[in-house]
């Protein structure tokens, strides 16, 4: 062969490397209702669904972040909360996870009491201490001041929280983008600094498009091997 034709070639596989586009599993668990599918629409397609029906088995989303110029693919499963349809697919989950979002609904007591039993579920399909948890209060639009009793606090999802390991975020699915702002956008971040994202500068994006910024962030500060 042409000593150039093998150059082109070796240049054709180093520029299709450069531009693959590295992939990160983000599993988002909780129980039925608690907005799991409205949240990950958002969060990938930019906008509020008009409609949503409870999911059965998996359904995966996906949204391209951009990393210092490179394009970083964030694909978010989300679970059926009811276990009748989860059975059969629960360890299939659990495979190759590189985050895990734990959701719950800030209006449901009993939506939040249930993440003790999540947590569980991660543990008995090992999923290691070393893999980025972080809790999702989801629903914020509906927190009713006057209606303290019958709500999760802040206070109590931190404690939670913090004694579980994870990072803790209260989101609206239903949150409007800022002026300006487009679903169709590739929401840009830069690493200020490489040990955690409290450093970092984030685009101006929704707040769940700059929950979601973070949750990246925290992934790639606990992955020193980059996944294919």
């Amino acid at each position: 062969m042409d000593s150039s034709l093998e150059f082109s070639s070796s240049l054709g596989s180093v520029s299709s490397l450069l531009t693959r586009c590295r992939t990160f599993k983000v599993l988002v668990i909780g129980d039925s209702g608690v907005g799991k599918t409205c949240l990950t629409h958002r969060l990938c397609a930019g906008e509020f669904p008009c409609r949503s029906e409870a999911t059965i088995g998996v359904d995966f989303r996906e949204r391209v972040l951009e990393i210092d110029g490179e394009k970083i693919k964030l694909q978010l499963w989300d679970t059926a909360g009811q276990e009748r349809f989860r059975k059969s697919m629960v360890q299939h989950y659990y495979r190759n996870v590189h985050a895990v979002l734990f959701i719950y609904d800030v209006t449901s007591p009993a939506s939040f009491s249930s993440l003790t039993s999540w947590v569980e579920e991660c543990r008995q399909h090992s999923l290691g201490q070393d893999i980025p948890r972080f809790l999702v209060g989801n629903k914020s639009d509906l927190r009713d001041p006057k209606k303290t009793d019958s709500q999760v606090s802040q206070d109590r999802a931190m404690s939670f929280s913090k004694a579980h390991g994870m990072i803790f975020f209260e989101t609206s699915a239903k949150d409007p983008p800022k002026k300006g702002t487009s679903g169709q956008q590739v929401p840009t971040v830069r690493l200020e600094e490489r040990g955690g994202f409290a450093g970092a500068a984030m685009s101006e994006e929704a707040q769940c498009f700059v929950f979601m910024s973070s949750v990246f962030l925290h992934v790639l500060t606990a992955h020193s091997i980059w996944p294919c």
